[in-house]
């Protein structure tokens, strides 16, 4: 009888599948080079949603938009899948550790949560992030002990932001890629460890949203990604720190289509 197990290490053989796994790498480096040009067109004093779905929009808005859309959701849900595969094998001989597991599985909800988006767009749908996570919010708050949840939640957001901010900083991206020797590469470090940090402070942001909607009692407050970027406009030098943080979630989106290539798969 073939079980669970058997049929992941099938999967993980297959030359198409990991083609496609790493073709998701692609995609999501498009994204966030999307959202990062927006975000230093905002800091500029130009407009648009500096969050998944204004990727999405600007994707949509390509005469061949749809398809593009499907090809995202396509690789999208391709390296989720990896990672869902990878979160139950064993790697270097050595079974994964449950924090592996959890960290791998919520990487891959991510990824299916993008990919569904891509596909509402793909259909001629729209969904604005800020609203979904004031919804989010508010019945979060309407639940008893609602208020610590949200901040639970926001803590967690700031935990996972925070871990990006580190990986940055000590390189421990590096250990899951197989990266080449000479001069090529310092270039990839150097993009991994810029991306890497932007990406953190985002994310850090965006959790911390979360938190003043708890303490506040205002699930208004709570935001996507757009409007936790436009916070840091209001901040000292706010402008130059949105167009610093736009340009290093640019490079994260150059450094994943980079690692499409070098990923360990």
């Amino acid at each position: 009888m073939t079980t669970a197990k058997d049929a992941a290490r099938t999967a993980k053989r297959s030359d198409v599948f990991r083609r496609v796994a790493r073709a998701g790498f692609v995609v999501v480096g498009l994204v966030h080079l999307i959202i990062g040009v927006i975000a230093i067109s905002v800091a500029s004093g130009g407009g648009g949603d500096a969050d998944q779905d204004g990727a999405m929009e600007q994707i949509r808005s390509t005469p061949v938009g749809g398809l593009l859309l499907g090809a995202v959701a396509v690789g999208l849900i391709a390296l989720a899948a990896w990672q869902v595969v990878s979160a139950f094998l064993a790697t270097g001989g050595e079974p994964r550790k449950w924090g592996q597991r959890i960290k791998l599985l919520g990487i891959a909800a991510a990824y299916l949560v993008i990919a569904g988006l891509a596909l509402i767009f793909a259909f001629g749908g729209h969904v604005e992030s800020e609203r979904t996570s004031q919804t989010v919010s508010a019945v979060i708050l309407s639940a008893p002990g609602g208020v610590v949840l949200l901040v639970i939640l926001g803590l967690v957001v700031i935990s996972v932001g925070a871990g990006f901010v580190i990986g940055g900083f000590t390189r421990g991206f590096e250990k899951t890629l197989d990266l080449p020797d000479g001069p090529a590469r310092t270039p990839i470090v150097t993009l991994g460890v810029a991306g890497y940090i932007a990406k953190g402070v985002a994310v850090v942001v965006t959790g911390f949203l979360f938190v003043v909607a708890a303490w506040t009692h205002d699930p208004e407050k709570a935001a996507g990604l757009d409007a936790a970027l436009r916070s840091l406009a209001d901040l000292p030098l706010g402008r130059l720190i949105l167009w610093l943080v736009g340009a290093g979630l640019a490079i994260y989106g150059i450094f994943s289509m980079v690692r499409a290539r070098y990923a360990r798969m």
